[in-house]
């Protein structure tokens, strides 16, 4: 009994004590809290005002977790991602009961079903494509669904590899982003395509200006099956890379050729590329040199810019045109970009498009030059709608990403992700295992592929790329859909018409 009387009565004075504690710390935290002036709420509810700091944190987690219904959240919903997780596991995507996607919303497509279909027997099948035809080293491109770039830096050294292991495992291309080539992108033994970023990492002098013989060092590679020069990416049109210098470790700056622990910050532009003429003249090097398919990747700010684009290739011939034109869409994705910039710069793929592809196709230029669509595309029915506008191509990078196991935490800024994505910290790379995830992404562009085939097949065409606008109607503010053929009808020669 006595022990038992000493025992409560140490728990007594330990409970004293904590109270005591706490309260303490609670004065401590009213007097900074009432005597700082950068925080009009902890200055005017002190303590208390400190909880609206942490519940505006977990709001994000609770949204995304328990609130957010399926196709609510942004940028990409639920549904979205769960479709790419259970391609990405090779589950099938087979659902019960009817769709939960509303039809009615402006903007959606729905694709219009042939009434006698080819047989099961005649299913859609993806042909291989040639990209640069005139070019020294052609590329026959064996897919319409591909990778687009991410450089290792932006991600890490697991997720480049297990992108490159699977992109071979698919048979697609992977692009390297603005990063320059590392040993981590020719691991897997994919075919590459190396984009030259407007600060030129991998290909520079000790000036920053493009190299000769860096450049054929780098085409020198045989997966390097073509070169792709950025003049601008979809979540931040006018202005150049951002890569923090949390994430530049020394490996990182040797391969891009800069200082290690620095911010990375690429130009707005190239400094040698002021007007088209400069372009073409940029292009023409750079396909000189490496003798490889050389094309360009940019936003779309206004139609007219591409009319002035194409007028020049006229003047030169179109054995002056680039290979091929990326098409990112102003919804596009980074780790890092002004708020502004992703918010309000840029016209969306949807929007874009069309109209480029007909400018391309009003100039002759339809089999020279070969439109790739970038943007936000990372299921079936965005990829099938991109190839019935007139993409030649489809790349996705944030789709790449959830089949890696990204969970859009948000937080590919900060080295902090909880993926090992887009982290350099070794600790939180340990959790994405390459021999895993190489798989997962190989199955999630399969099964685009295979899906984006099924719709075509369902259409009645034997090719995906054989499908036109007026195989897709998109739905307008009154609830109705419309082909896309006649809200925006492709070009024909006046000889078709």
């Amino acid at each position: 009994m006595g022990f038992a009387m000493q025992t409560l009565e140490v728990l007594v004075l330990l409970f004293v004590g904590l109270i005591g504690l706490l309260a303490a710390f609670g004065l401590v935290l009213f007097v900074i809290d009432r005597t700082q002036t950068g925080d009009a709420i902890r200055r005017n509810y002190p303590v208390i005002g400190r909880f609206r700091g942490l519940f505006t944190e977990l709001g994000e987690f609770f949204r995304q977790y328990f609130f957010a219904m399926d196709r609510e959240e942004m940028p990409f919903n639920r549904a979205q991602r769960d479709w790419v997780n259970r391609a990405a596991d090779a589950m099938g995507n087979t659902v019960a009961f009817g769709s939960t996607r509303s039809l009615t919303i402006p903007g959606t497509p729905i694709f219009v079903n042939a009434a006698f279909p080819p047989l099961d027997d005649e299913h859609a099948k993806t042909e291989p494509l040639v990209i640069g035809a005139g070019a020294r080293t052609p590329y026959a491109a064996p897919s319409f669904f591909n990778i687009s770039g991410m450089s290792f830096g932006a991600i890490s050294k697991p997720a480049v590899e297990a992108l490159s292991r699977g992109a071979k495992e698919a048979g697609i291309w992977l692009n390297t982003g603005e990063g320059g080539l590392s040993p981590y992108h020719l691991s897997g033994g994919c075919d590459v395509v190396f984009q030259i970023g407007t600060a030129k990492y991998g290909v520079r002098d000790a000036h920053g200006h493009l190299s000769d013989d860096r450049l054929k060092a780098i085409a020198a590679h045989e997966q390097v099956r073509m070169f792709e020069i950025k003049l601008a990416q979809g979540a931040k049109p006018g202005k150049g890379g951002i890569l923090p210098g949390a994430k530049v470790t020394p490996e990182i700056a040797a391969i891009r050729g800069i200082q290690a622990g620095q911010d990375s910050l690429s130009p707005n532009r190239h400094i040698e590329v002021a007007d088209f003429e400069e372009l073409l003249d940029m292009i023409a090097r750079v396909r000189a040199v490496t003798g490889k398919p050389t094309g360009i990747k940019t936003v779309v700010g206004s139609v007219d810019t591409f009319d002035e684009l194409f007028t020049a290739i006229d003047r030169r011939g179109a054995d002056s045109a680039p290979d091929f034109i990326t098409l990112d869409g102003g919804e596009g994705g980074t780790g890092a970009a002004p708020m502004p910039l992703i918010d309000l710069v840029g016209m969306s793929i949807r929007e874009a498009l069309p109209p480029v592809v007909n400018l391309r196709d009003r100039h002759g230029l339809k089999d020279r030059i070969r439109i790739v669509a970038s943007g936000k595309l990372v299921n079936p029915s965005d990829v099938a709608w991109a190839l019935a506008a007139g993409a030649d191509f489809v790349t996705s990078a944030r789709g790449f990403m959830f089949s890696l196991g990204c969970i859009q935490a948000l937080k590919c800024n900060r080295n902090t992700c909880p993926t090992g994505i887009t982290t350099h910290d070794p600790r939180l790379q340990k959790g994405l295992v390459v021999e895993t995830k190489y798989m997962r992404v190989a199955h999630f562009a399969r099964e685009i592929i295979h899906e984006v085939e099924m719709i075509a097949h369902s259409v009645g065409v034997s090719e995906p790329r054989r499908m036109r606008r007026r195989h897709v109607r998109i739905v307008q503010a009154d609830g109705r859909s419309i082909p896309l053929n006649q809200i925006l009808p492709s070009y024909r020669p006046v000889s078709e018409s």
